[in-house]
């Protein structure tokens, strides 16, 4: 896909963020975007939530990313914590650039390493995530599987 860009999650997008359409059976590995608006009042600082939109300002993709160098467990420092990418778009690039735009504003602020948890499953993202360059480096103690990738 040609022309992609990050905008921050607002009141202008995020409508569009919560209806993006997953393929069946994902919607079990994905919690619902509008938590992420709450998210920066919590911890504030820390989060980082975006969309990923087309040149026509359509809403492909979401991803939201923890960064907080003070985080007690080091797999949640620097770490994507939520994202979907819509049916239609999957496939065509659109995770893979939410990805690397995630890890270049790691690297920004200065983290070497960006990681990110999955439960496994089928249609889980774990194909997904090893794929974009995720290796898989223990898993969390609700099962979840932690991924990093050096930055």
């Amino acid at each position: 896909m040609a022309d992609l860009r990050l905008e921050e999650l607002s009141a202008k997008n995020v409508e569009a963020a919560n209806n993006l359409t997953l393929k069946p059976g994902q919607e079990q590995f994905i919690a619902p975007v509008s938590y992420a608006m709450a998210d920066p009042f919590i911890t504030p600082g820390t989060s980082w939530s975006r969309v990923v939109v087309d040149e026509n300002d359509t809403v492909l993709g979401f991803i939201m990313a923890v960064f907080d160098p003070e985080a007690v467990e080091e797999e949640f420092r620097s770490c994507i914590w939520r994202m979907n990418v819509s049916a239609e778009s999957q496939g065509a690039g659109v995770g893979r650039f939410a990805v690397e735009e995630t890890a270049a504003e790691a690297r920004r602020r200065g983290f070497e390493r960006l990681t990110v948890l999955w439960e496994p499953g089928e249609p889980g993202p774990e194909e997904f995530f090893l794929r974009v360059g995720f290796a898989v480096v223990g898993e969390s103690q609700y099962g979840e599987k932690i991924g990093a990738i050096t930055l």
